[in-house]
């Protein structure tokens, strides 16, 4: 179940789960028969039905569009970094996830959001900066396992990436 969750992602469970408990019964007449009570899913099944149009367009209506806009702030190598620092703490003061989507930057403030794209496959993914580092010479990122398994740099160990950070617009 914890592995499924993780694939499609926390903030997708979220708006499932906002959808599935902000569902209201339709509004009574004084001349119609009581509308049945709507029937709470349970996580499994809200998860289970991914992908269903219905359920797509109840999230869409209810969430607020968030829009982003990126500015590029550098091309290098990065690097990512995996189990062998589990638990140890980061610059931030909490501890490295491996499973969590964080990086690593020299200067870059604590916090900043920063889109990572692979240049050899156009992969990207948004992770977090919650380190200073990397500290080896030509490396201008270190992420974590996760983050670096979604844009397909496991293999190599290294791979050629854009940075952007992201600003969210109302």
């Amino acid at each position: 179940m914890v592995k499924r969750l993780r694939r499609i992602g926390l903030p997708r469970v979220l708006a499932l789960g906002l959808a599935v408990l902000t569902s209201a019964a339709p509004a009574q007449t004084a001349f119609s028969a009581p509308a049945p009570t709507p029937r709470l899913q349970s996580l499994e099944q809200a998860v289970a039905s991914v992908g269903d149009p219905a359920l797509d367009e109840a999230v869409a209506t209810k969430l607020p569009i968030v829009r982003q806009a990126f500015e590029q702030v550098g091309e290098g190598n990065a690097s990512y970094y995996g189990n062998e620092l589990a638990g140890n703490r980061t610059s931030s003061g909490e501890r490295f996830d491996p499973h969590a989507y964080t990086c690593a930057h020299r200067s870059l403030p604590l916090g900043t959001k920063l889109r990572v794209t692979n240049l050899a496959n156009g992969r990207s993914v948004i992770v977090r900066v919650n380190d200073r580092g990397p500290f080896t010479r030509g490396r201008i990122l270190d992420m974590s396992l996760a983050a670096a398994r979604d844009i397909a740099m496991i293999g190599p160990g290294h791979a050629r990436v854009r940075l952007e950070v992201v600003r969210e617009i109302a």
